[in-house]
């Protein structure tokens, strides 16, 4: 299926590195291709990055049917670009669709769309370190019609913005608490797809948290509020002695591509490492805890606090596991260092 380019006209200006911040500016294109139950998903396309305009009765206004992923393009030193696992984030949107009745996207189609937007928009791609340019592919129903019921349209859209790091904090341990009142998400539920539900039920803890100087929840399960889940909207990983535990998969927990990578190379430098259901009162024993996920890539942790208890970890300083993960994952997707697993996707040659 061949991908039509109209460009923009006008090109705004590139933002300095130390202004991108994290999700607020955007590149002057954008993937865009269309579905109906009669014509399958048609007409890719490369177009302006403009408003939508849907109906006020569009479903993902009404039922929420929407589904969305989060990827990054890196510059390496060479000044090629470069993906990282974009097909891992490719299965994972096919398993969110499959949840929530929407239509997946042919794969070959998807990379195309993501390789052919970053080619479009490549002088955004910023070669400042520790930057990127973060892709984040969507999928809404945009069927006119207030019943709930699958849709029969929707759009398929690649945004692309240039990103600095996450948190202000940048790779300094970051403290957050545990929230024992609200959950996030229970088995059987969505809390494995990525959809913008999972995400607004974690918004008032969020802000509680920020108000609190808290950078981040720490979500218990939502059944016995006992064993750990995720971190904000991230996974996380805690170190007891040698092994190193991230609560296992178990349906109500984000398959994190970031946390995929942090397991792979664990267990490639022989470490003890385990997916298991982990008790909120094992953290006083943990000698270091960080969080993964693809916008902050690593972020350590320094503090956490607990029904109004504090746990100092690593005296609230990065600990050497975290720190040589974070080299060693930041160092494959930037191109400083071989890659032996084959994650990475050249965009140009």
């Amino acid at each position: 299926m061949q991908i039509t380019i109209a460009r923009a006209k006008v090109n705004r200006p590139k933002p300095a590195p130390a202004s991108l911040g994290f999700g607020r500016i955007f590149t002057d294109n954008m993937f865009i291709m269309d579905y109906t139950t009669e014509k399958g998903w048609y007409d890719p396309r490369i177009v302006p990055y403009a408003p939508f305009s849907l109906e006020p009765a569009a479903m993902v206004f009404h039922y929420a049917q929407e589904v969305f992923e989060g990827l990054k393009a890196y510059r390496r030193e060479d000044g090629k670009v470069q993906l990282f696992r974009p097909t891992a984030n490719i299965k994972r949107m096919r398993d969110s669709c499959e949840r929530l009745c929407i239509p997946p996207v042919d794969d070959a189609i998807y990379l195309d769309a993501l390789k052919t937007l970053v080619e479009t928009e490549i002088d955004w791609v910023p070669s400042a370190p520790d930057t990127s340019l973060y892709l984040r592919p969507f999928i809404i129903a945009t069927e006119p019609h207030v019943g709930v019921h699958a849709s029969n349209r929707y759009i398929f859209a690649i945004i692309a913005s240039p990103v600095g790091a996450y948190y202000a904090e940048g790779l300094n341990p970051v403290k957050i608490y545990v929230e024992a009142k609200d959950v996030r998400a229970v088995k059987g539920g969505m809390g494995f797809a990525k959809t913008g539900g999972n995400y607004a039920a974690t918004l008032k803890a969020g802000e509680t948290a920020g108000q609190n100087g808290f950078s981040q929840v720490l979500w218990l399960d939502g059944v016995q509020r006992k064993y750990i889940e995720e971190v904000g909207s991230m996974n996380v990983f805690f170190k007891f002695g040698d092994e190193v535990a991230t609560p296992a998969l178990q349906g109500s927990i984000l398959p994190g591509v970031t946390r995929d990578s942090c397991l792979k190379i664990l267990r490639s430098w022989n470490m003890t490492v385990n997916e298991r259901t982990i008790d909120v009162d094992e953290l006083k024993n943990c000698s270091e805890a960080w969080g993964s996920g693809t916008a902050a890539v690593i972020s350590p942790i320094g503090e956490i606090v607990y029904n109004g208890s504090r746990i100092i970890i690593n005296e609230g300083k990065i600990g050497e596991t975290t720190q040589k993960l974070y080299d060693y994952l930041t160092g494959i997707q930037w191109g400083k260092i071989p890659d032996p697993f084959g994650w990475t996707e050249p965009v140009n040659s």
